[in-house]
């Protein structure tokens, strides 16, 4: 007797309307899932894993088209195919046969709203049920997913949770009514190392507990490792390899599974290339004056309505010597993009010292930092938001050059733009398109462009890869690490991910609870810290291997 998959995607097809034609996104995937099973969807952007679970709960938009078959097991001992059923079927299976865990807490929850209230509203949906009994099982879901003091916290409202605590709530509310897949879209992608061990916990534990199956789609093979039973590899539109996760990390059979599994990073990989640029360096580096020196640094946010002040960087002490990238770590809330900020001029110094290119920073103004401001370049997270949306992309990166005096307009700058351009990788051409026109690591390629426009001696990079796939963000990387030798800017690389800060970084500062508590090379950091933090923080960054993942988790335990 076999066991009935919860979902079963037969010869699946998905294409879009466009100007330019239809547009396939998906072709002629087949899949199943078998309850309590995590089937792990990975794949590169446009790969077509996200349409494909999108599909599963008929959430496509009307511009989509989908032929083949997705039939979702009911709670009733029936079943639905979502791909050719009413919208009326679909609310009634939505919730209660698959429910999904979306990738940004902040935005899948209404901030008007107490989350016991948003909890209730799924019970409601489907049927009639007294305000006393929602809360009830809102309370009850709510310590399910390890929510300290759920009977409180039920009345509290979005903000007043952290970003690990807003994606147990999302769970939460997947879960209130039991159904028998749980789809979830990156859904530790943007939460740091320890709280994403904790959502991975989570979910394993959910699936044991109550038989639920998961489909996980992310770029994260440590997390595919650490969760996954089987993995299905999406390019193009297409499944090109499906195999238990054991087998297919141990012996990829597909070529491109094989690039895939090549890209991720791994600790103990910049071990070797740190040294060779430290064997580089010239005699007497050490004693050059620094670019970036912090002494007992403190930074407080003031409290508001009589509330006291938060110090969110608390006498740290460091310093960034030329042509030298240094790594800045730690979890949420430990003061990485403070320190960023304020080494940008823009966030003030409260107490301390920070010299930044000869220019102390404590106290300030705009016209002492105008100087400074050319010879100082910054990446951000998400380019996708730092680009003004309704310039081209040359424009974009010519901006740096008109606003400081370099070049009259864009179009004088247009040449450097198109070297900048074809340094990063990207055809001259691309600078005639819009933002919302290249993919994400096209688009951070770009912003790595126009933060070079001005050869700056110092670039601020805040999380410029937490967003990309693993086989983009092999590449930016890089092509960071050959602009940065190629150029010798030194360089503040801010990341929750260690493998990467390992791979990019001559020295790794650890910060907890804004305080530095480790510092050294990647050898001595990574290699053997000193400090229990910095342990936790390694003890809980996913390994991309299944067995040694599996070892991992057992030590822990």
């Amino acid at each position: 007797m076999t066991t009935r998959p919860v979902v079963r995607i037969e010869d699946l097809a998905v294409s879009f309307a466009t100007d330019a034609g239809p547009v396939r996104a998906v072709d002629g995937v087949s899949l199943d899932v078998a309850p309590g099973e995590v089937l792990a969807i990975v794949g590169e952007s446009g790969s077509g894993k996200t349409v494909t679970a999108k599909t599963i709960l008929g959430l496509l938009p009307e511009t989509a088209t989908a032929e083949g078959a997705v039939v979702l097991a009911g709670s009733d001992g029936g079943s639905t195919d979502v791909v050719h059923v009413s919208g009326r079927r679909l609310r009634e299976v939505r919730g209660r046969d698959v429910a999904m865990v979306f990738q940004e807490p902040s935005t899948a929850l209404n901030p008007v709203q107490t989350v016991g209230w948003q909890i209730a509203e799924g019970l409601r949906a489907h049927g009639k049920v007294s305000a006393k009994e929602a809360r009830r099982r809102a309370v009850e879901v709510l310590g399910t997913v390890g929510i300290p003091d759920p009977a409180q916290r039920v009345d509290h409202y979005p903000h007043q949770f952290s970003g690990g605590q807003k994606q147990r709530i999302v769970i939460a509310m997947a879960l209130v009514l039991g159904p028998g897949l749980i789809v979830a879209d990156e859904p530790t992608t943007a939460l740091d190392v320890t709280v994403q061990a904790e959502i991975l916990d989570l979910l394993r534990r959910l699936r044991d507990d109550t038989g639920t199956a998961v489909v996980l789609i992310t770029h994260n093979m440590g997390v595919v490792a650490d969760l996954a039973d089987r993995v299905a590899v999406m390019y193009q539109g297409e499944v090109v390899e499906s195999a238990p996760v054991g087998e297919l990390f141990a012996n990829p059979q597909a070529e491109y599974t094989k690039a895939l599994l090549g890209a991720v990073p791994r600790l103990g990989e910049g071990t070797a290339r740190a040294r060779e640029r430290a064997a580089a360096r010239p005699e007497g580096w050490t004693s050059a004056a620094p670019v970036v020196r912090a002494e007992h640094l403190t930074i407080t946010y003031p409290g508001r309505f009589r509330k006291p002040g938060f110090t969110a960087v608390d006498d740290v002490t460091l310093a960034i010597r030329p042509g030298e990238v240094l790594g800045l770590v730690g979890e949420s809330g430990s003061g990485k993009t403070t320190i960023a900020r304020a080494v940008a001029g823009l966030v003030p110094v409260t107490d301390g010292t920070l010299d930044v290119l000869g220019t102390s920073m404590r106290g300030a103004r705009e016209r002492d930092l105008a100087g400074i401001r050319p010879r100082l370049g910054f990446v951000f997270q998400d380019p996708a938001t730092s680009f003004n949306p309704l310039l081209t992309v040359a424009e974009c990166v010519a901006e740096p050059l008109v606003v400081h005096g370099r070049a009259r307009d864009p179009q004088a700058a247009r040449g450097r733009v198109d070297e900048l351009l074809e340094a990063v990788q990207l055809p001259r051409s691309y600078g005639d398109r819009y933002p919302h026109e290249l993919s994400g690591g096209q688009r951070q390629r770009a912003s790595l462009a126009r933060a070079l426009a001005l050869d700056p001696e110092l670039l601020v990079a805040d999380e410029p890869t937490s967003a990309l796939d693993v086989s983009v963000q092999a590449r930016v990387l890089e092509l960071f690490a050959q602009l940065q030798a190629d150029l010798g800017f030194a360089c503040l690389f801010v990341s929750h991910d260690l493998a990467v800060v390992d791979l990019v970084a001559d020295r790794i500062a650890v910060l907890y609870r804004g305080r530095l508590v480790e510092e050294g090379t990647g050898e001595e950091v990574l290699g053997s810290p000193r400090e229990d933090y910095t342990r936790r923080l390694l003890a809980s960054l996913p390994v991309p291997d299944p067995v040694e993942q599996a070892k991992r988790r057992a030590a822990l335990v």
